[in-house]
């Protein structure tokens, strides 16, 4: 065959998606964090974009944060900005449902295309270590006594931290509608505020404070786990008498317009990082737990967690 011959048909064929992923030509993603540099989404997309150029699936990949609003701003741009790009990426997760509930944005989720979730972590309630408050139960009867005078600090409106709060508030007969919740717009910011002692109590993925508590500049005091987190010993709120639990997935959506066809390849790329080495090690890491779930089967645990969640924050006064 004439080399001029065999180059048209190597094309051919990778057009039709009938190579493998390692014969075509690698992408150049473009990945859309929808949250400031420093937290969960930052650290995901980060780990799942060196995973897609370790696999080989991927040229190169590019970054763009961009925070607020529990995501919406992010989902904005991605959706009215990327539409028919079968390169584009962006991180998304439960709190971007539940921020979508609470502030009920322009753009829609379902505008964007389902690629695949990643993983589940469940959240810290942490104090800042020169706090008077040394235990969840003093951080409760305070909240009895006044719940205006507890700040709780974390991810935006309608994050799976704020739902949790407004969660024990309910669980220990206070009106979550009166809980003190200052929302920021990254895990950097919400950070800063705990170590500088400008909130009563934080929360957020335990990864994302896992170095402070280690060195004491965090106190943990309780994880919404069912169970203790493996290695990890801080007591889950249910030991403590609260039934409270709550898990924060992350995953990845392609942009709007992609035909089917481009919506397997690009979920193809993403399932193949998943199984490098160095995504591996990210989840060690992070103490992230593994929940991979791709095409018609996320597109359905979407939906149902969108409507389980709804349900939860109307419960609890938030909506």
């Amino acid at each position: 065959m004439r080399r001029d011959t065999f180059l048209k048909t190597l094309a051919a064929l990778a057009a039709a998606g009938a190579l493998p992923l390692t014969a075509r030509a690698a992408a150049n993603v473009k990945m859309m964090i929808p949250a400031n540099p420093g937290g969960g989404w930052d650290t995901t997309g980060r780990a799942l974009g060196k995973a897609l150029v370790d696999a080989k699936v991927a040229d190169s990949v590019s970054y763009e944060n961009k925070g607020g609003a529990a995501g919406a701003l992010g989902l904005a741009q991605f959706v009215n900005g990327s539409k028919g790009d079968p390169n584009a990426l962006m991180v998304m997760g439960a709190v971007m449902l539940g921020g979508i509930i609470t502030g009920k944005p322009p753009v829609s989720l379902s505008q964007a295309t389902p690629i695949a979730r990643l993983t589940s972590e469940y959240n810290v309630f942490v104090l800042p270590a020169n706090s008077p408050l040394k235990s969840m139960a003093d951080v409760v009867a305070q909240l009895k006594k006044d719940p205006g005078s507890v700040k709780w600090g974390g991810g935006s409106r309608g994050s799976t931290e704020h739902i949790a709060a407004a969660m024990i508030a309910r669980e220990v007969g206070v009106d979550p509608a009166k809980i003190n919740y200052v929302a920021f717009r990254g895990g950097g910011e919400a950070t800063a505020a705990i170590l500088g002692g400008n909130v009563t109590v934080g929360g957020s993925g335990y990864s994302e404070f896992a170095e402070y508590i280690n060195t004491g500049k965090m106190k943990a005091i309780g994880v919404t786990s069912a169970s203790r987190l493996k290695g990890i010993n801080v007591p889950t709120l249910k030991e403590q008498g609260i039934n409270v639990e709550i898990g924060n997935w992350r995953g990845v959506y392609g942009a709007p317009g992609i035909t089917a066809e481009q919506r397997k390849q690009l979920t193809d790329l993403v399932l193949a990082a998943l199984k490098t080495k160095s995504w591996a090690e990210a989840v060690e890491k992070n103490n992230w737990t593994p929940a991979v779930l791709s095409g018609a089967a996320f597109e359905k645990f979407v939906d149902d967690d969108f409507a389980s969640l709804r349900a939860t924050m109307v419960k609890s006064g938030m909506v």
